[in-house]
């Protein structure tokens, strides 16, 4: 606690050594005031920003004569020389294309122009986020061109960039102050529940394409830059509190309040600090999509019911299993047991709504030290974040990360051309549980499955000889008896039981996930600019170790945690011709990854600029990404109930296995014998999930009523049968072909993009289904009765085998494809208008591998707009924003189906009160009212109204 109160003592009692302060504002050439100018002085670290009116007070040790540098978005830069201390600055910035002459840093690691940027990128400033409409900066990255947003939860919303990506997005990588903030366990990142508070948000940068060459493998389709403020020159109180409502038919309306500080001092021109504090608490879009999983528009009565968002009704069997076993036991008669169906009969389940609170939160602090030692650039970093939090992740199952906790810390030293950082992430899943286990062994707690089915088949039996129900009529007594003693949502009893099973961490009574995983990284880059004169030539590297740690719950590391490395190394080479209209970019990187042989991404690039100002900037570009299989997919060993989802590196084959029973005729009780089964079971004798479910229903419709005919109609219907061939998962490939332009074409700026990329070896899922015994093969083959293939049918048939979803590569290639146009147009009296379009399509020939899942969930037509003033009239400003997609198909693993079209417009007005330094904001969104879903299975997206007030002074 040492270092806390020594920050706290440097807070609050430091002392400035600064000799000179100087005054001032910054306007632009209609004489209104710029917000946010940088001001510094030339040479030196000192600096400082402009407030709400433009005005900026400037401490320095440095005596006149000195020059000021003053810089802004969107405007020309100045330099104003000081000759006294006391000397009033007023600074007049001229008006410049506000997208084109933005600098970036991420698309080539070196600052430059975006006109100048060898690929696609996107920009939100400090400008975009004050103006933006949506309740925070992170949702309004769905406005910038190529954003596409699968929302899992209020506070969860996963950026999906040239498709392919679900919730679990490890296509695409995220970095904060050059941290990768992505769950070491999950191996993607949970949105901004570990990222920036928006007070501290310097700019963002999207690259929406591969960028596998400079910053390795997880940048496959995306990357996202969130850069902090630094308190050398954001120094200050800054705070915002919002208050709202949140508006859904299944939730009603609900309160919605987000609030946060930032505090940063400049100590000296050496030693700044700052701390930051935010807090965001409200009620989460209710899930209640109660249609069948596998039969939309099933009704909910009937006797074999799954719903999307309903618990413990997974849990089915054949009712007519359960009265031969009945008969077995002598407690029911063999001419009882006719009359029931040769169908199954699922438990009752639970809603989510019912075991979860539905209350979504997110907190995140984090506090860093800066020193400057020297008389230049040099700057040695200590961040710390911590980020806890309630939200709903949406994976195989549905998952309430309650009390999430997620730590960073990193040491960085950095100057003019180079950087060395180290960073740990860590993270504790705290009380997080699965709702579908949650489900099932709450039922499971007030009577077990074999009772449970025992009285049904009972109660249907009675009902239908003793009363002469019909077949509706007696499933519906039946479930009555059965669910006798049920506990009832809300009641203590129910409560007693929730809380055993979410704190027990086996599925077999429990739902409780464990958790604390960490991730060690290091990276490097050093640029020779200042060294050589030739060309811009960089050099960097990174070395990555996982520390796995489950407890067995997740990954199969229940005896030991699992370590995992991965490492690399880059180098670009960049060069102008052509008077400097011509700008080449070279680069290429090494990987190596513990499990797999190292890959190399090369990375070409031209951009030529035209016109007589250079305004006409046309780019194209070549290069390979990789992605290699997540820690998920290589040591994943977790039930979700339904399967087993299996990770393919070598030992985890070995290292996961399970005891399971043997069923005798039909069905498996106490008492039953058993048999092992493991990863190799799965990988290596096992029969495709679509395939035994075509036989299973093939050899059902044949009404096989005594051993002769099941033995014929395996034998028929064998052919059906497709053994699993599936090779272990590696490493996907995927070379990337882009063409652009940017440029101004009177008062219109346009960027235009269009890509084509090809990959291989696409990982994806493949459910499949292993029996307990015998050996599995081809249709075709020796299904005889005495044979092994023979046994192994039979064991499908009698309910003997277990699903698994293994990680796999599929052989055939898949092509995307897609264009985007975005246009700007500043118009009369600070008018902004913006809109952009994006097209986008995939080809997968599903008949070349009918099992695999390519999951692009992307819609092919985006369009978006805006339009905005941040000054109508003096201290007002506002902003309109719209999107609409067309309906898509959605696949993951939790559920397949259809996202229909949206429409949505959000909106806010402001108003500033300089006397106060303060900003008034209202906002909207989703005003047109139109509920909507962007991922099956997750709530429908209300509406949500907020008011804010921040104070910037």
């Amino acid at each position: 606690m040492k270092i806390y109160y020594f920050i706290l003592t440097l807070f609050f009692c430091g002392i400035s050594f600064a000799q000179s302060t100087i005054s001032g504002s910054v306007k632009d050439d209609k004489n209104e005031p710029i917000p946010g100018a940088n001001v510094r002085v030339v040479g030196e670290s000192d600096g400082t920003v402009s407030d709400v009116d433009g005005k900026f007070s400037l401490k320095t040790s440095k005596k006149p004569p000195f020059s000021l540098e003053i810089t802004s978005i969107g405007y020309g830069t100045q330099t104003i020389q000081v000759t006294s201390a006391s000397q009033t600055i007023t600074s007049v910035l001229a008006s410049e294309d506000t997208k084109l002459d933005e600098i970036v840093i991420s698309a080539s690691r070196a600052p430059e122009r975006v006109r100048e940027s060898p690929v696609t990128i996107e920009r939100m400033s400090i400008k975009d986020i004050k103006k933006s409409a949506s309740p925070t900066f992170y949702d309004g990255l769905e406005n910038l061109k190529e954003v596409h947003m699968n929302t899992s939860s209020m506070s969860f919303k996963s950026i999906n960039t040239r498709g392919f990506a679900t919730v679990a997005n490890t296509r695409f990588m995220q970095l904060v102050d050059g941290m990768d903030n992505s769950s070491p366990l999950l191996n993607f990142v949970l949105g901004n529940l570990v990222g920036v508070s928006e007070l501290d948000v310097q700019s963002v940068e999207l690259l929406p394409g591969a960028s596998s060459a400079l910053y390795g493998a997880n940048a496959f389709n995306g990357i996202l830059f969130m850069n902090s403020k630094s308190p050398f020159t954001s120094e200050g109180v800054t705070a915002y509190a919002k208050l709202g409502q949140t508006s859904q038919k299944a939730a009603g309306n609900n309160l919605y309040y987000d609030y946060g500080i930032r505090v940063a001092k400049a100590f000296s021109k050496h030693f700044a600090a700052k701390a930051n504090f935010t807090f965001m608490n409200g009620t989460d879009w209710f899930a209640d999509d109660y249609d069948d999983y596998t039969n939309p528009g099933r009704d909910r009565n009937h006797h074999n019911y799954n719903g999307l968002n309903v618990y413990g009704d997974e849990v089915s069997t054949n009712i007519r299993d359960v009265g031969t076993a009945l008969v077995n036991l002598g407690a029911i008669s063999p001419a009882q047991a006719s009359v029931l169906p040769n169908y199954n009969v699922s438990r009752t389940g639970y809603n989510e709504t019912d075991l979860t609170d539905n209350k979504v939160q997110n907190a995140k602090v984090d506090f860093s030290l800066h020193f400057k030692p020297f008389a230049n650039d040099f700057e040695i970093i200590w961040q710390s974040k911590f980020g806890f939090g309630n939200t709903v992740y949406q994976g195989a199952n549905r998952y309430y990360l309650n009390g999430f906790f997620m730590q960073q810390h990193k040491l960085e030293l950095k100057g003019k051309n180079f950087f060395v950082r180290g960073y740990t992430t860590t993270e504790d899943g705290g009380k997080s549980y699965d709702m579908l286990f949650t489900g099932i062994n709450v039922n499971r707690s007030w009577k077990p499955d074999a009772t449970w089915f025992g009285q049904y088949a009972g109660a249907y039996i009675q009902n239908t000889l003793l009363a002469g129900a019909t077949p509706e009529q007696a499933h519906a007594a039946a479930r009555i008896v059965a669910d006798t003693g049920r506990f009832l949502p809300g009641s203590p009893e129910f409560l007693n039981a929730f809380n055993n099973v979410t704190s027990d961490a086996s599925v077999l009574t429990g739902s409780k996930l464990v958790d604390n995983s960490r991730i060690y990284h290091s990276d490097a880059n050093y640029n020779f600019k200042d060294i050589i004169e030739f060309a811009e030539i960089q050099v960097g590297g990174s070395y990555r170790l996982y520390e796995l740690n489950s407890g067995g719950r997740i990954y199969t590391d229940g005896d030991s945690q699992i370590n995992y490395t991965d490492y690399g190394a880059y180098t670009q080479l960049q060069k102008k011709f052509l008077d400097d209209r011509l700008k080449f970019t070279g680069s290429v990187r090494y990987d190596k990854s513990k499990n797999f042989d190292g890959n190399v991404s090369p990375r070409i690039s031209l951009v030529y600029s035209a016109g007589q100002q250079k305004n006409h900037n046309f780019r194209g570009s070549f290069q390979t990404g990789f992605r290699n299989p997540t820690t998920q997919d290589q040591y994943i060993g977790f039930n979700v109930g339904t399967a087993v989802l299996l990770g393919s590196a070598p030992d985890n084959l070995t290292r996961f296995s399970e005891t399971l029973p043997v069923s005798v005729n039909g069905q498996a009780f106490s008492g039953s014998p058993t048999v092992v089964m493991n990863g190799i079971n799965a990988y290596q004798n096992s029969y495709t999930a679509a395939s035994a479910t075509a036989f299973g229903a093939a050899v059902a419709a044949s009404a096989p009523t005594n051993a002769a005919q099941l033995a014929a109609a395996i034998v028929a219907n064998s052919n059906l049968l497709v053994r699993t061939d599936v090779d272990y998962v590696k490493p996907e490939t995927v070379k990337a072909f882009e063409l652009g332009y940017r440029g101004q074409v009177k008062d219109f700026s346009f960027d235009i993009n269009g890509y084509y990329n090809i990959y291989n070896d696409f990982i994806g899922n493949l459910t499949v289904v292993a029996p307990y015994y015998g050996t599995t093969t081809d249709g075709g083959g020796d299904f005889t009765p005495t044979g092994e293939a023979f046994q192994s049918a039979f064991a499908l048939t009698q309910g003997d085998r277990r699903a698994y979803q293994l990680y796999t590569n599929t052989d055939v290639e898949i092509q995307s494809l897609g264009f985007g146009i975005g246009v700007n147009k500043k118009v009369f009296k600070n008018f902004e208008l913006g809109a952009n379009y994006n097209y986008a399509q995939f080809e997968f020939d599903q008949e070349k591998d009918p099992s695999f899942e390519p999951g692009f969930n992307t819609p092919k037509h985006r369009v978006k707009g805006t339009i905005s003033n941040d000054r109508l009239f003096k201290n007002f400003g506002f902003n309109v924003s719209g999107r609409w997609n067309s309906e898509y198909f959605y696949q993951a693993s939790f559920a397949d189906g259809t996202i229909k079209a949206a429409t949505v417009f959000d909106a806010q007005i402001s108003y500033g009160f300089p006397k106060l330094k303060s900003t008034l904001k209202i906002g909207a969104t989703n005003i047109a009212g139109k509920e909507y879903r962007q991922i099956i299975g997750a709530g429908l997206i209300g509406q949500q109204y907020f008011a804010s007030w921040t104070i910037n002074p």
